[in-house]
């Protein structure tokens, strides 16, 4: 998949601001970034469902502004919102979306049979798909994109809002997919997810690709800076100024009662970070120390946390 200066503006906003992307065939490549980075914009622009005002988009060797069928041949694509009939079963479903694939026949049973095995619904395959629960119908939404073996398979959010045993099987699938040569491109708000499925991690930020690397190399860009945040008794607003000069410290951030900071030497430097809020009247309510992470790189780049712009 190759993504070449790709803009796309809604009015005053620039979803996508002159992205460009490469990911190698059988590689697994991650976007992360918070609500409103521009992600889901990217993976409509890539499957076509958006038209860019500039740039380009091939997959597989396909552009899909000139060549759009043969570049959604090879896409299966996981959209952020259930597309399922409710009224219909786990098979039927599947029946119904490998037909539009243009599949037939023993063909196109074996393949639904195979997916349900595979997402583990076999069992509850005749059951209507409005009685499932939310992590049952994420499965079987991964089931429709793979019905017909896609090259490259984009999942946009695909573990928002389900519990956390469907969540792991969701991940399993990706992992075992990708495995088998299958190209995935993954979005995700969840730093945990795009550090354990990666070979490389595109953190987006407001329309841009502010770093691309391995989980290895983008928390290097902070080298040994920990981070360290406080929970404040009262809202945190103003509370920031109130250790920026302290020697170690080289980046702080305040929001929703919170400071992020980033620090050297964190575990060292508490006793000063205590110290500095009792002579200012600032109530600590708890203090967590983290090592080098996704979350700590993006605080870094943009001097906010991931979390912060969170819907």
């Amino acid at each position: 998949m190759r993504i070449v200066g790709l803009r796309k503006r809604y009015r005053e906003v620039v979803a996508v601001d002159g992205i460009d992307l490469e990911v190698a065939v059988g590689e697994l490549v991650s976007l992360l970034g918070p609500n409103g980075a521009g992600k889901s914009t990217l993976m409509d622009l890539i499957a076509g469902v958006l038209r860019a005002d500039a740039g380009e988009v091939e997959v597989m060797g396909h552009a899909v502004a000139r060549q759009p069928m043969a570049a959604r041949a090879a896409l299966g694509v996981v959209p952020q919102d259930i597309a399922l009939y409710p009224d219909l079963n786990a098979r039927e479903n599947l029946l119904f979306w490998g037909r539009m694939y243009g599949l037939r026949g023993e063909r196109l049973e074996r393949r639904t049979g195979e997916l349900l095995d595979l997402v583990g619904l076999a069992g509850r395959q005749r059951d209507r798909v409005g009685t499932y629960s939310g992590g049952m119908k994420r499965r079987l939404n991964i089931a429709a994109a793979l019905l017909h073996r896609p090259a490259v398979l984009m999942l946009d959010e695909p573990t928002v809002g389900i519990d956390p045993q469907s969540r792991r099987a969701i991940l399993d699938y990706v992992q075992e997919l990708n495995a088998t040569g299958t190209t995935v491109l993954y979005t995700t708000h969840y730093m945990e997810e795009a550090a354990e499925l990666s070979d490389r991690i595109a953190i987006l930020d407001r329309g841009r690709v502010i770093a691309l690397g391995t989980h290895r190399e983008l928390t290097a860009i902070v080298g040994e800076h920990d981070r360290v945040t406080l929970e404040l008794g009262d809202d945190a607003a103003d509370a920031d100024a109130a250790f920026v000069d302290l020697p170690g410290v080289h980046h702080v951030s305040a929001h929703d009662g919170r400071l992020e900071l980033l620090a050297s030497h964190g575990a060292r430097l508490l006793p000063a970070l205590f110290a500095r809020a009792a002579e200012r009247g600032i109530a600590v309510r708890s203090a967590t120390l983290r090592q080098p992470d996704l979350e700590s790189v993006f605080l870094h780049l943009t001097g906010r946390a991931l979390r912060d712009d969170r819907a």
